[in-house]
């Protein structure tokens, strides 16, 4: 089976890779890899930084399976609800490096995480799930609201509005934007400069700031349980 995940660990950073075709689509084989690389994380005390191939972190889940049938779609969401779970409580920081697009699940990555980096470039961001016919899911609704800046709320996850990097970062779903050449040596100064941080300090810290948020996604995710797209 080919490896859709990768990680590599130097320096008290992680950087775990999606490469999965085209689109990094999010699959369960992606899911479980993620969890695996998460694991190893975790067990190595390290930084996490997310990231995908040149130009793309992902465009979403994996179509094939969304269109299946209702129950392998919701079966999906819900497995990628608990890695956005997994990834607000993570006892270390979590970084994203946006490479380019990112698309309904993709933007739910930028979403999950502590810091996310983005490129400039002619790329889109944000929740396409009205356009394409999906009604959002309660975990992402309580997503969206916890993490997005209030005022785009409406815009973002009821008219499906898709935006630059650079207008990413006012509605929320990135902290900065870099022009490419300085984007690898953005994302280490970064994470390497969180390797700092008291760690067990920043855990605490964090699920005290997300106690609400999480609470709500905990309900959000068994709401979805046998619910529909």
């Amino acid at each position: 089976m080919t490896e859709l995940v990768t990680i590599q660990v130097e320096n008290k950073v992680a950087t775990i890779t999606i490469q999965n075709g085209k689109v990094n689509a999010v699959s369960h084989q992606v899911i479980d890899e993620m969890n695996e690389a998460l694991d190893q994380a975790e067990q190595e005390q390290a930084v996490v930084v997310i990231t995908g191939t040149p130009g793309m972190l992902s465009a979403g889940y994996d179509l094939k399976i969304m269109k299946e049938s209702m129950s392998a779609a919701m079966q999906l969401v819900e497995r990628g609800s608990r890695l956005s779970r997994r990834l607000l409580s993570f006892p270390y920081p979590v970084v994203v490096a946006c490479t380019g697009h990112a698309v309904a699940k993709g933007a739910f990555l930028l979403l999950s995480a502590d810091y996310r980096i983005g490129v400039e470039g002619d790329f889109k961001i944000g929740l396409n799930e009205v356009a394409i016919g999906m009604s959002m899911h309660d975990a992402g609704v309580e997503l969206a609201r916890g993490r997005l800046a209030p005022v785009f709320l409406n815009r973002s996850v009821v008219l499906a509005e898709m935006v630059s990097p650079q207008d990413a970062v006012a509605m929320g779903f990135l902290d900065k934007v870099v022009e490419q050449d300085d984007f690898s040596a953005t994302v280490n100064f970064i994470a390497q400069t969180l390797t700092k941080l008291d760690m067990k300090a920043h855990y605490n810290t964090k699920m005290k700031v997300r106690a609400e948020l999480l609470n709500k996604l905990d309900a959000a995710i068994e709401k979805d349980k046998g619910g529909s797209l």
